[in-house]
């Protein structure tokens, strides 16, 4: 079960990239910074919207995924 900052940032995403995606997306930045998703915490924001960045624009595009990890950082 996801804490509350990763529960924020999966609703971020959902319009973005939808529910079953989002919720993978939050897994598997959180695991790639060696952690789950019940122990993000706002100091990881910085490095998974960087990672966001990157998975997402494949997805939705460069624009959209940059818009995507801008919100995630802002939930600090």
């Amino acid at each position: 079960m996801a804490n509350i900052l990763a529960t924020r940032i999966e609703e971020t995403l959902r319009p973005v990239v939808g529910s079953v995606l989002a919720t993978v997306t939050v897994d598997v930045e959180s695991r790639r910074i060696g952690k789950d998703p019940e122990t993000v915490d706002r100091f990881d924001l910085p490095m998974i919207a960087d990672n966001l960045v990157f998975a997402l624009r494949l997805v939705v595009g460069q624009e959209i995924a940059e818009k995507a990890a801008r919100k995630v950082r802002e939930l600090a």
